[in-house]
């Protein structure tokens, strides 16, 4: 290990010297970017994947929804489909991403759900086509320098904060941690429930060697096992997890935790499963006595296994998914005022 660090190192100082002049250009207004009239809000990390966007995004949807009209803009990773794109009821996982279809299975008429690679392109599409929105919600946009958004939340891992964190290749940040000074609030995502103010003040005081900006703590709390088709039998205690999201293994510990685990079958991120893999699945399932197992799985795996070509595989098998939702640990009613404040100056 010791050996790949020091193979990796140089690529490391190439990658953040790269990134470094690229944000100096944005900060001395070298490289263009642009601000828009109405609340924008964005939503990112430094690191790669697995710090909880989705939670976040649907947090101020929660927060803002009833008293806002509402867009989300995400790029839409692992859809098959390119250019800007304004989601409809003909849409699916694969012609939005597996999480922008998400909150629109989720969410359903009370927010507008776009994506687009290009958002200082998609933003204005957004506002022409929708000129009722009144607040945007930007989705892994921190690096996106081409947008300024009004109020910048940054979110960071508490396995892995972004202070204790290396640029890539050496680590996961997509550019140094001196990045997060960009942000007006930080957020320790996937915290223990049981945190202690020691260990928040501690983390606070590492946190504010490159950031002045306030610092939260919000945990993952999971819901009951639901099922993914209305026609499921009743849920049982063994399950095999299936997942295909960035670093589940918070998500492995919950269910060895609270379920008798039988096997974790873990594809990557923004996997597509195929048919192949449900009848695999089915298999396994049928080694086992009928009505002693059940699929245990995410949301973002949910809207996948529900629709299109597997729709029909899953309703013969029992599948059910997790609700998730963000908590804050502590002062999270300070975070909420300084949203909404910030959405009614704007």
């Amino acid at each position: 290990m010791a050996v790949l660090k020091l193979l990796l190192w140089p690529l490391a100082v190439i990658y953040d010297v790269v990134m470094n002049i690229r944000n100096r250009l944005y900060d001395l207004k070298l490289k263009p970017s642009v601000s828009f009239a109405i609340p924008v809000i964005g939503v990112g990390n430094l690191a790669v994947g697995g710090t909880g966007k989705t939670p976040m995004v649907e947090y101020l949807i929660r927060l803002l929804g009833g008293s806002h009209k509402l867009a989300t803009l995400s790029r839409g990773y692992g859809r098959k489909t390119k250019g800007f794109r304004l989601a409809t009821n003909n849409d699916t996982a694969k012609t939005l991403g597996d999480e922008p279809f998400q909150l629109v299975r989720k969410y359903g008429n009370s927010v507008i759900v776009a994506v687009g690679e290009d958002r200082t392109f998609s933003i204005p599409h957004i506002l022409d086509q929708q000129p009722d929105v009144q607040v945007v919600l930007l989705d892994d946009a921190f690096q996106h320098r081409r947008v300024i958004p009004g109020f910048s939340i940054l979110l960071s891992e508490y396995s892995n904060p972004f202070y204790a964190d290396h640029v890539m290749p050496l680590g996961r940040l997509r550019e140094g941690p001196e990045g997060a000074k960009r942000a007006d609030a930080i957020i320790i995502t996937k915290c223990p429930a049981n945190l202690s103010e020691n260990d928040m003040m501690k983390m606070m005081h590492e946190v504010h060697k490159f950031s002045n900006k306030p610092v939260f703590f919000a945990t993952i709390r999971y819901g009951e096992p639901q099922p993914v088709m209305n026609n499921q039998k009743p849920f049982v205690n063994r399950v095999i997890l299936l997942s295909g999201i960035a670093l589940a293994a918070p998500l492995k510990e919950y269910v060895e935790k609270n379920f008798t685990l039988i096997r974790h079958l873990e594809y990557r991120d923004h996997y597509f499963y195929t048919k192949n893999d449900l009848l695999e699945l089915e298999k396994l399932i049928g080694h086992e006595k009928e009505g002693q197992i059940c699929i245990l799985t995410t949301e973002k795996d949910k809207v996948k296994l529900e629709s299109g070509e597997l729709r029909e595989i899953t309703a013969r098998l029992p599948v059910f998914y997790l609700p998730i939702e963000m908590k804050f640990i502590g002062n999270g009613k300070d975070f909420d005022v300084l949203v909404r404040d910030f959405v009614s100056r704007g």
